[in-house]
Formats: structure tokens, C-alpha cells, sequence
């Protein structure tokens, strides 16, 4: 006797409570060439205002505006469609205040620098890796993680729960593949990120930051 045969019911109704995700964006040439310059005109040091623990971060600026138009609001209204117009959201939206980027910075990681567990401010907070020069599989032959169960070296984690309450996690192993991506996430989405280990060249990374403008009204 199968006990699992398939028995459709019009009385039964299958609900997936509302959860968020993430948008991923593999940067054209273009995106990647203006991101590199905005790179070689870096500002003044953002360290005071990051939890990471590494050597160097930048303030980066968005001439014109031409990364958010172009890329990142796109990137909001697919995230929109797909996640925060199902019932049940709880991530602010509305038709009153614009949205704009706040701020911008390059993160430069060498091995043995990590950032812990943290959240960004904002509404929505993203992630573009412009330089990876390691591969996750070769960190992970590293004694410290070879016989482990959770392989964690060159990772960048973000961390959920999950309708039991229990935690959850989903990791984006580093190599250099997943450089020009770019991820869109909720700001208060806690993250951290793994460090990584022999290896003198440094981990490049972009950040940012979009909140809603309640100084303009729509």
C-alpha cells in the first residue's frame, strides 16, 4: 500500500507564508568599467562608520546619479514584483517618497580580515564583488575547515529564520566566477562575511546603501 498516493482535494489549500529573498545581477562591461573609476576616485576613509574588521574602505561617489538610475532601480522593481507585493511584507514601500542611494563604499579584505554579523541601514542594501582572488573549494583544504561540516572560509553568509523560529542561512561561496555580481537585499538582513587565508592579493567589494527620501515628496 503506498500511503504517500497523490489524492487532490478542493478542500485542502497549500499557503506559503511571504519570506524575502534576493536579486542578483551579473554587471554588463559598461557597469563594471564605470564601478573601476568610480574606484580610482574613492574618497575620504569609511572605516568609523563599518563593523568590518579590515584594512581599508572607501567612500565612493555616483556621478550623476548614473549606477542608481541605471542599475540599482531596475534592480528595486524587479525586487518589488517579486517579493514585496505579496501579502504579508513588511519591508516599507510607498508613493510619497523617492528613493535614493545614501552611500557607497569599496571594501579592500586580506586574508585573515573578516566582517562580522551585521545589518545595514536603509531599505534595501547591496553587494557587488569586483575582485575574488581565491577559489571557496581551495580555502577549504585548509586544515581548519578540511574536516568540518560547515565549510565556511572565503563565504558570505546571511542569516534568517525561518516560520519554526529555527535559524537559517544561505551562503555564497567566493571565487572568481562571482566577480561583476551584484546582489539586492533587505537592509536589515544580517550578514557577515568569512575570511579567507594565503593568499596577499586583496578581496575587492562594493557596498551601498538605498533609503526613502521623506525630504521629497513624489
Amino acid at each position: 500500500m503506498n500511503l504517500f498516493k497523490r489524492g487532490d482535494s478542493e478542500d485542502i489549500k497549500v499557503f506559503s507564508p511571504p519570506n524575502h529573498g534576493f536579486v542578483q545581477k551579473k554587471l554588463s562591461d559598461k557597469e563594471m568599467e564605470y564601478l573601476w573609476k568610480c574606484i580610482d576616485n574613492r574618497k575620504e576613509s569609511f572605516k568609523n562608520t563599518l563593523a568590518g574588521q579590515i584594512h581599508e574602505s572607501n567612500k565612493l561617489i555616483d556621478r550623476s546619479d548614473w549606477f542608481y538610475i541605471n542599475t540599482i532601480k531596475p534592480l528595486m522593481v524587479k525586487y518589488v514584483d517579486s517579493f514585496i507585493r505579496n501579502p504579508g511584507s513588511n519591508i516599507p514601500t510607498n508613493q510619497t517618497h523617492p528613493y535614493y542611494l545614501e552611500t557607497m563604499w569599496v571594501n579592500y579584505q586580506k586574508q585573515n580580515e573578516f566582517n562580522p554579523f551585521h545589518k545595514h541601514g536603509g531599505i534595501f542594501s547591496f553587494i557587488i564583488w569586483m575582485k575574488i582572488p581565491t577559489k571557496h573549494e581551495e580555502q577549504n583544504m585548509n586544515p581548519l575547515a578540511a574536516k568540518s561540516n560547515a565549510q565556511k572560509i572565503s563565504v558570505v553568509e546571511f542569516a534568517y529564520s525561518n516560520i519554526l523560529g529555527q535559524h537559517e542561512t544561505t551562503d555564497f561561496e567566493m571565487n572568481p566566477d562571482m566577480e561583476g555580481t551584484m546582489l539586492l537585499f533587505p537592509s536589515l538582513l544580517f550578514h557577515q562575511v568569512y575570511p579567507f587565508y594565503n593568499c596577499n592579493e586583496d578581496r575587492i567589494s562594493i557596498s551601498g546603501n538605498i533609503r526613502l527620501n521623506t525630504a521629497k515628496v513624489l
